[in-house]
């Protein structure tokens, strides 16, 4: 990765970042395995014929996925609503990515719109944000669009929509994601990527991004705050 490049996508349009991942592992304290469970128990009592590998999946959004496209409106509600309020007591107790809160105030230092864009709900998002004072800096939070799972990442449509609000080009944003779905759905609305690797076999799955980290510190470093250079003949103190 070449440091100049990244502050070259970085260093001017909007800065959109999809949140679980990113700015924060959602489901630390509660886990994604355990919120699918209890999904697929709720459409066990619904009476809900679920294959095996929906029933072993532990992916909540997977879950909830699949409903959307196999099952009826008022069930596809009905997990929504279940997954939101997962969602929520998950973001009390989710763990800060290092360097992604830096990456937010760093951008919003120099200028920089920083905008969220996730598969999670909008609600959860806003708590994490307000929990440790960053609310402020991110406009938009385009989240998850309510019992519509086919309005999902890798869907085009809530990159699209984060830049509409935000007034701005697609082609002068950049999104940081840490799944293909992140980066299919940037580069479908005309948006740069830049791959969140994470995980050491992302590295290779994201070479389709335009540029690959694999710590947000390269991301905050490029954004750190400009040095004040005092005015040539003072002396600081």
């Amino acid at each position: 990765m070449s440091g100049r490049a990244l502050a070259d996508l970085v260093g001017t349009g909007p800065l959109l970042l999809d949140f679980d991942g990113p700015v924060c592992s959602i489901f630390a304290g509660y886990p994604a395995p355990r919120i699918a469970a209890k999904l697929v128990a709720l459409l066990d009592v619904e009476g809900v014929e679920i294959p095996p590998e929906v029933r072993s999946e532990g992916d909540p959004l997977a879950v909830l996925r699949w409903v959307g496209e196999t099952c009826s409106l008022d069930m596809t509600t009905a997990v929504e609503r279940a997954l939101c309020a997962a969602e929520l007591q998950g973001a009390a107790t989710a763990t800060p990515t290092p360097f992604g809160h830096e990456v937010i105030l760093g951008a919003h230092a120099r200028g920089i719109p920083v905008g969220v864009v996730s598969n999670n709900s909008a609600m959860a998002i806003e708590a994490y944000l307000m929990t440790y004072n960053l609310a402020a800096y991110v406009t938009p939070i385009v989240g998850r669009a309510y019992a519509n799972p086919r309005r999902m990442k890798p869907d085009p449509g809530p990159v699209l929509d984060a830049a509409r609000i935000l007034g701005a080009e697609p082609g002068s944003c950049v999104l940081v994601g840490d799944s293909l779905s992140d980066i299919q759905a940037a580069h479908a609305a005309g948006v740069a990527a830049i791959g969140y690797a994470n995980r050491a076999w992302k590295v290779d799955a994201f070479a389709g991004a335009e540029i690959v980290v694999t710590s947000m510190g390269d991301i905050a470093e490029v954004l750190s705050p400009l040095p004040t250079i005092p005015p040539r003949g003072i002396d600081l103190p």
